[in-house]
């Protein structure tokens, strides 16, 4: 049975650790983190730690390496905020 049609996101609303999903706008696959992120928060208390960050005009590739994209500082101030 192929890896996506398992419910992998069928308990997502139940995670309470903090989560930061970082995706490329252009990326082929943004809708996924879209639905993912909205699947994570339906029905969670747990909404303040968790956060979908869209990087404008990025694809996946720009997310690699090109160290001007990625957004170091947005992640470094979520991840101290999740460990107060």
């Amino acid at each position: 049975m192929s890896f996506m049609n398992q419910p992998i996101l069928k308990y997502t609303n139940e995670i309470r650790s903090a989560v930061l999903i970082i995706h490329g706008e252009k990326a082929h696959s943004c809708y996924f983190s879209r639905d993912a992120y909205a699947d994570m928060v339906k029905d969670n208390p747990y909404t303040d730690n968790k956060e979908l960050m869209i990087i404008p005009d990025a694809v996946h590739t720009d997310l690699y390496d090109k160290l001007d994209v990625i957004p170091f500082d947005r992640m470094e101030e979520f991840f101290r905020k999740a460990m107060e």
